[in-house]
């Protein structure tokens, strides 16, 4: 699969103790980092719900799941693969996500999700792009 090939999960160690947890979803030290910084955002997902649903042209993100768990469908744009790849705080894990991959993430639990993503490029509404071909 070439789309497996493009995109990276990353494992992380979450550190728990009596007084919480830690969780560093991004050290520096990944690759494909940009020598600036660009945008961190947290999203949720109730139950039953969707977030995504598109591509960007541009942008490139890594994605943490920080509470709860959720399906990943992924498409690669150039070949039209596509791949499912489950995800759960549980387990922390980054998955990077290159520019020209629709994506989405999707709660089919009873539980909300709370996603950390972060974006190498400001925002622009024309470098996120509608898909709708899961």
């Amino acid at each position: 699969m070439i789309l497996e090939s493009k995109i990276k999960l990353i494992e992380r160690k979450k550190i728990e103790d009596s007084r919480g947890w830690f969780l560093k979803v991004i050290n520096g030290l990944e690759d494909n980092l940009p020598g600036y910084t660009g945008e961190v955002y947290l999203t949720n997902a109730t139950p039953g719900e969707a977030k995504g649903g598109h591509y960007h042209p541009k942008a490139n993100e890594w994605f943490t799941l920080i509470t709860g768990s959720c399906k990943v469908k992924l498409v690669d744009l150039s070949t039209g693969e596509k791949l499912t790849i489950p995800l759960s705080s549980s387990h922390p894990q980054t998955l990077y996500v290159p520019n020209q991959i629709a994506h989405i993430f999707i709660n089919d639990t009873s539980d909300e999700f709370i996603l950390l993503a972060y974006s190498d490029q400001l925002y622009l509404p024309e470098d996120t792009i509608l898909f709708d071909e899961f």
